[in-house]
């Protein structure tokens, strides 16, 4: 009698499943089997949502050759720069998800779906985290001849003269642009926003004496930091940082459950299949845990994260409840 084709079907896997216990390889449908094993079959692009030269690109570039090497593919830093980092995220959003294009997240990743009423994506469902690469401190500069450098003295004078200081950032929406208004929150005091188109034209401003404060990274603030035209006030982070042992952070000088560290990961769409999401995980750990990148790292001023895909969402999420808060008091929205 003739097989019916369910019975054939169930003999051909038994006799699939049969490979295995003979120490071939088991095979499952050729379309996964052939795209797992194939990955990566072609280059990869790296999305930077920054212009080139900035700390963003420099850590790019690094982590980029060295998973080029590990890969045999090359890994392509693409510069997508543009309203407070969602240009080039869009652009991630709207990819392939078959790992062959990923973001470089920033903390504007998470700020823009608080200040941007009409983002083209959703962060949360559109991406998937593959880890968090890097984490940076931020601190609070100001004008040399600003309250002899004294933190205490300058929030007085904010306090005793509402809007009379002055605060520059790289436009509406970014980092230092909410790490200054969470500041104000905590802290109390009133100091005027000037948006800049970028950060280094608010730092040369800043170093000729046009406004007052600035929240930074020592990195973008190095050469001012050199001529001695600008100051560190504060640590705007939760740690001191080790380059700047003596600078209390704001903690420290009384302002509460105050933290606005910088960082950088790594996200692709979020219907990457799971394999190569752990894959590229992996390769990732495996690039920060080499010497020579932890080294390079350190001198550009940022510390090396690491860790899961889990722990990264799990750092999304608080800085989400943090950034929430600020973009809400201080009501920014971006058009």
């Amino acid at each position: 009698m003739q097989k019916s084709r369910s019975t054939q079907r169930r003999s051909v896997l038994r006799g699939l499943a049969g490979l295995g216990a003979l120490g071939l390889p088991a095979l499952g449908p050729p379309s996964l089997a052939h795209a797992q094993e194939a990955w990566p079959s072609r280059n990869l692009r790296f999305v930077v949502p920054f212009a080139p030269g900035g700390a963003s690109d420099l850590i790019a570039r690094l982590t980029a050759q060295h998973l080029s090497e590990r890969l045999g593919r090359s890994v392509v830093v693409d510069n997508k720069a543009g309203a407070a980092s969602v240009i080039g995220t869009a652009e991630v959003a709207r990819a392939a998800p078959d790992g062959y294009t990923l973001l470089l997240a920033p903390p504007p990743f998470v700020i823009t779906q608080f200040a941007y009423p009409n983002l083209p994506y959703d962060p949360e469902r559109a991406f998937r985290p593959i880890l968090l690469l890097v984490t940076s401190s931020s601190m609070l500069f100001a004008r040399t001849d600003l309250g002899d450098g004294d933190y205490r003295k300058i929030a007085e004078i904010a306090k005793a003269r509402p809007g009379a200081l002055t605060y520059g950032s790289p436009g509406n929406g970014s980092l230092p642009h909410v790490a200054f208004e969470l500041l104000k929150l905590r802290a109390g005091i009133d100091v005027l926003h000037v948006p800049y188109r970028g950060g280094g034209p608010a730092a040369l401003d800043l170093a000729a004496g046009r406004i007052d404060l600035m929240i930074s990274s020592p990195l973008d603030m190095a050469a001012h930091l050199q001529s001695g035209r600008v100051v560190p006030i504060a640590n705007a982070s939760a740690r001191r940082n080790p380059a700047f042992p003596n600078v209390a952070t704001l903690q420290e000088l009384g302002v509460a459950d105050y933290d606005s560290s910088g960082w950088f990961g790594v996200m692709v769409p979020a219907a990457t299949p799971d394999a190569i999401a752990a894959r590229l995980t992996e390769e990732f750990s495996a690039v920060l845990a080499m010497p020579a990148v932890r080294e390079r790292f350190q001198q550009l001023g940022v510390e090396t994260a690491g860790g899961t895909a889990a722990s990264f969402a799990a750092h999304l999420a608080a800085e989400r409840v943090r950034w929430r808060e600020a973009v809400r008091a201080a009501r920014i929205e971006v058009q």
